[in-house]
């Protein structure tokens, strides 16, 4: 998959599944590309949301609903997430 496909995907899940004011994916897999398990086919992504939402759980809670939504992209397209909710 195409990193850029990747990311509209994982807006549009994301936004499908919690109430947000804003969401930005980034592509950061360049700061991984001397890692001994880093992969091609496999990204590393920085998600930034604002939402009223997720700001209002515990964070664990945040992440946990996230994790199950990308759950399919994490298992075939994503080696890491870098997560921040505002």
């Amino acid at each position: 998959m195409e990193i850029n496909k990747l990311i509209e995907i994982v807006k549009k899940k994301i936004s499908r599944e919690i109430v947000l004011q804003e969401i930005n994916v980034e592509d950061k897999s360049f700061l991984h590309k001397s890692h001994k398990n880093n992969s091609p086919n496999k990204f590393h992504i920085k998600i930034i949301i604002i939402s009223n939402e997720l700001k209002s759980k515990k964070r664990i809670d945040s992440t946990k609903k996230i994790y199950k939504i990308l759950e399919n992209e994490l298992k075939n397209y994503i080696h890491s997430i870098q997560l921040s909710i505002n």
